[in-house]
């Protein structure tokens, strides 16, 4: 069997074939873990990407399904951490989707009753009470979860892969992929991989393959480090907790702490793909951005300079990550829109597990598709994230 693609979806399918004896073959263009999979902010998150009321809409009597299965898979990542022993910052301390502005806390309330009727695990409150900044008004905290430093993660990740039984080929590109029968043919530079299956891992990297599913469009996202901080200043704006701080914008804001005494903010601005992704540092425009953003937020902490900053390209398809068989013996499993880090792990393990012979497990079954819902490309572009950027603007002025 082959797996293409070295994140940690693909990584973990892998793994998983190799614990249970299948022969497999892993192929990454570059090296496992290098994109998007160790280039974000470090959320274990265990809930759904969007707002809950647009995905009652869209799911309905799925909705109870799907959050369980965010649950199991905030879970499992957190239980794989345990099992490979990987030391990576892990601090359960779970999330907060948190409101700068009455509009927004009326909305994140309503929320919190939809997320409750699906069977959430959460809690709204104001901020004195969850130990949020005094920026925000409060939010819903969301158990489970919490934050880690993805670089050591993905790492660890990688360092037992390499020692399992799979074959892992870096710096191999599959150029392409073609089922011919009961056989698939991964074309590779001077030559080619023979496999009975194939999974395609690639996330935003999929729509440049010859087999899968199209509908993917990548997404870059931005994170930026300040320089560590006085813990008595973060103590003298009402900041106790260390959970990861998300808003309910169009375009999320995040915020959190990390044991290195630094915070870390991104997200705000996004970028729509070029013909070619590549290896890629965030638009200085974008950085500039998040730092005036957080000396908005935080004004007492406008002394803080930034260190550093990154990001990474993830597939964008619809709220959900998605899974499936798109030819015969070609399969896939992409695009967690951004929630990746705890989805990717338990979905490649689901798929694995399944090819492996097991039958389909329910959470799998919730996500399973011949193709992703077709949301086209050319809706998730520059264009569209900067009139969404500016909207978020108008909102945070007149708190609509």
């Amino acid at each position: 069997m082959a797996v293409i693609g070295g994140g940690l979806a693909g990584m973990s399918t892998a793994l998983r074939l190799a614990e249970r004896g299948v022969v497999v073959v892993l192929l990454e263009a570059g090296y496992c873990g290098w994109a998007a999979s160790s280039r974000n902010a470090g959320y274990l998150s265990n809930e759904l990407a969007g707002e809950a009321e647009k995905l009652r809409a869209l799911y309905g009597s799925k909705l109870r399904n799907l959050t369980q299965y965010a649950e199991n898979s905030a879970h499992f990542t957190e239980g794989l951490i345990g099992k490979l022993g990987i030391d990576c910052d892990y601090e359960a301390t779970g999330n907060i989707k948190a409101a700068l502005n009455p509009a927004q806390l009326k909305r994140l309330r309503h929320n919190a009753e939809i997320l409750r009727d699906a069977g959430a695990d959460i809690e709204f409150g104001d901020g004195a009470d969850l130990g949020l900044p005094s920026t925000f008004l409060g939010g819903i905290f969301i158990r489970g979860g919490g934050l880690m430093n993805p670089g050591k993660f993905t790492a660890g990740i990688r360092s037992t892969l390499l020692g399992s039984s799979a074959r892992v080929f870096e710096r191999t590109t599959a150029l392409s992929v073609e089922a011919n029968g009961s056989r698939v043919s991964v074309k590779v530079p001077g030559g080619h991989v023979d496999a009975e299956r194939v999974v395609l891992a690639t996330n935003a990297n999929t729509r440049d393959l010859t087999a899968g599913p199209s509908n993917v469009a990548p997404v870059f996202t931005s994170v930026v480090e300040t320089e560590p901080v006085d813990p008595g200043q973060l103590e003298a704006i009402g900041w106790t907790s260390r959970a990861g701080i998300v808003t309910p914008h169009q375009i999320l804001e995040n915020y959190r702490r990390t044991p290195r005494g630094t915070l870390l903010f991104g997200t705000r601005r996004l970028r729509g793909a070029p013909a070619a992704l590549g290896a890629r540092e965030p638009d200085r425009a974008v950085v500039n951005d998040l730092i005036n953003g957080f000396h908005q937020r935080f004004p007492s902490l406008n002394y803080l300079g930034a260190e550093r900053a990154w990001g990474g390209w993830v597939a964008m398809t619809s709220f959900l990550p998605v899974a499936g068989e798109s030819e015969k013996n070609v399969f896939y499993a992409i695009s967690c829109n951004g929630h990746g880090l705890a989805q990717s792990p338990y979905i490649g393990t689901l798929l694995a597990d399944h090819l492996a012979g097991d039958e389909m497990h329910d959470d799998l079954k919730t996500l399973w598709r011949p193709n992703p819902p077709k949301v086209p490309a050319a809706l998730l572009n520059t264009a569209l994230f900067e009139a969404a950027w500016a909207f978020d603007r108008v909102t945070d002025r007149f708190r609509i």
